[in-house]
């Protein structure tokens, strides 16, 4: 089977295909992150969730627990993407 040769547009959709299996990967593993951060909240694992619920101001005290595992399991969850890319060469150079 001879391969097209890329073109400017087909170099676009593909990599805005990328763009759209990176993106999301990363939104799910940000949520999954995010549950993670609100579980150890919720199910006071380590005293953390009383001490936030004790604290003055437990929205911040709560976002410094929950947005750190969000970027850390988006970032993960990105890095297998990237990794794991179903990319075949579909055209000739």
């Amino acid at each position: 089977m001879i391969k097209p040769k890329l073109t400017p547009e087909e170099a676009r959709k593909d990599h805005q295909q990328m763009l759209r299996f990176m993106a999301l990967h990363a939104l799910v593993g940000a949520l999954i992150g995010a549950f993670a951060g609100f579980a150890i909240i919720w199910f006071d694992i380590g005293g953390i969730g009383s001490l936030i619920w004790k604290a003055r101001n437990p929205v911040l005290a709560g976002l410094l627990i929950v947005a750190p595992f969000a970027f850390i399991f988006g970032g993960m969850a990105t890095a297998s993407a990237i990794i794991t890319m179903p990319y075949d060469k579909k055209f000739r150079d």
